[in-house]
């Protein structure tokens, strides 16, 4: 039997992993930027931005 897994979701689990247990290690970089880099090739990139996006204008407006 094979099972399939995708990329996005082990490197998700795996930054999940790095987060809860704190690792500040060059093999939790390595994990988030992967995980970065597979989500970016993904339809979620869009509202992902637009949410940065989003917030970055929102803090923008409070210091007006």
């Amino acid at each position: 039997m094979v099972l399939n897994i995708s990329a996005v979701l082990l490197f998700g689990a795996a930054s999940a992993f790095a987060v809860k247990t704190k690792s500040a290690g060059g093999g939790a970089a390595i994990v988030l930027f992967l995980f970065g880099f597979f989500t970016a090739g993904t339809g979620v990139y869009e509202p992902i931005h637009n949410l940065v996006q989003a917030s970055a204008d929102a803090i923008a407006q409070l210091g007006k």
